[in-house]
């Protein structure tokens, strides 16, 4: 059965998430998206342990359904279907190594409540639990993964956006040069990383010592509104184990669903404080310092893949899953009205949209052009056309600016 998860989110316990992410609103929003697998984020924190335990009830698959008396009737009959949630948690590692401070954050993924509690209780002797959903501890990445094999054998653990430079495995603030530097003789248990919203696989498969590795993308989502920016695509019956088994095996892993990543906050060079945006050349050009003020600048992840990478650009390992790469409809939406993508204008259209043909990924990527401007208009086709195929302007994001996406004109 093919169908998509989007295993990396945050609860409303995390640092600078909205209120609105409670287990009925990410049902909801999942089923607005298309996303059939949800993680649950944030399995760390006592208060969402707590609140997961009480609202979602054993599928007897390793994952989890919202209980029936939490869900709610304010889903178009047009996207509603059954959503799993798979217990999930990102961890932030801070710590010193190889004379250099190190900042990993991973994700986690869990089958029960029993194997979550016992990773809990291990981590809880190291640092706060409590404070955020995402705990910061200052815990070596290797060790992490030790705990996590240890307490709960059926687990696993996938380096976080693993491109982002200030907390990531390769990041160039405080990363590593290859995942065996980090994990040392533990590093063939991890199975898959996270790309992130500034890399595609592309990007990924220049590195030949990635090639065994599955390639994953999640939504990081801090609102619901956010889930599915980007998620991943399984061809296999729904449950834990296979969804474990297909990264593992990268067989039953059908690819993911991307952001273009010109589009993420850090794919190129820069110095948001100056407004300096910079290539990776032009970043060597001016030795990594910002031309404006004469500070470092952020290395950002296309500069970092191209100094990792031992292929050209372009190349593609055999067999290695596709991917589609999407604009969040909302914004094409605002682009056609020409106005901002959180007006009540936008709103009212996107709902509309769902509710005349489906969820946002039908719509984005399978809907006829022809049911889009019946439903929509003229412009919303031409602009999911060119989205399909390509045939966009994206002005580079960088140093923690999102790029800015254009579909219709190019940027100044």
């Amino acid at each position: 059965m093919r169908f998509v998860a989007d295993l990396h989110i945050h609860s409303r316990y995390s640092r600078a998430t909205s209120k609105d992410m409670s287990p009925e609103s990410i049902w909801r929003w999942a089923q607005l998206k298309g996303i059939t697998v949800i993680g649950t984020g944030d399995f760390t924190h006592p208060k969402w342990f707590e609140e997961l335990n009480e609202k979602l009830q054993p599928q007897g698959n390793g994952l989890f359904g919202l209980n029936k008396s939490f869900r709610t009737d304010n889903v178009p009959d047009s996207c509603r279907s059954e959503v799993s949630f798979l217990l999930s948690a990102e961890i932030s590692c801070i710590y010193s190594k190889n004379g250099r401070t190190r900042k990993i954050h991973a994700l986690v993924f869990v089958q029960d409540f029993r194997d979550a509690a016992k990773i809990n209780l291990a981590l809880a002797k190291i640092g706060n639990l409590t404070a955020d959903g995402r705990p910061i501890l200052g815990l070596d990445a290797k060790k992490l993964l030790k705990i996590v094999l240890d307490s709960a054998p059926g687990a696993m653990l996938v380096p976080a956006h693993a491109w982002t430079p200030h907390f990531s495995v390769f990041g160039a603030a405080s990363g590593f040069d290859s995942l065996e530097e980090c994990f040392e003789e533990l590093t063939p248990h991890i199975h898959a990383i996270e790309t992130g919203l500034s890399s595609d696989p592309a990007m990924n498969w220049r590195l030949s010592a990635l090639d065994r590795i599955a390639l994953i993308s999640n939504s990081d989502a801090h609102s619901a509104a956010k889930i599915g920016r980007e998620a991943n695509v399984f061809d296999t019956d729904i449950s834990y184990a296979n969804m474990v088994n297909a990264l593992k095996q990268k067989k039953g892993f059908s690819g993911t669903i991307e952001f273009f990543p010109e589009e993420g906050k850090y794919h190129y060079d820069g110095h948001s404080n100056c407004g300096v945006s910079l290539s990776p050349k032009e970043t060597i050009r001016h030795n990594n310092l910002c031309p404006a003020c004469g500070k470092k600048v952020t290395v950002g992840v296309m500069h970092r893949v191209e100094k990792l990478a031992d292929r050209d650009e372009g190349f593609r390992p055999h067999g290695s899953p596709g991917f589609h790469s999407i604009i969040p409809l909302p914004e094409i939406v605002a682009e056609t009205y020409n106005v901002g993508v959180g007006s009540k204008k936008v709103e009212k259209t996107y709902h509309q949209l769902l509710q005349d043909l489906g969820n946002e990924f039908t719509i984005l990527m399978d809907a006829s052009l022809d049911d889009i401007e019946k439903a929509g208009s003229p412009l919303l086709r031409e602009a999911i056309s060119r989205m399909r195929s390509g045939n966009i302007h994206i002005a580079p994001g960088y140093d923690g600016e999102y790029g800015k996406v254009k579909i219709f004109k190019e940027h100044p």
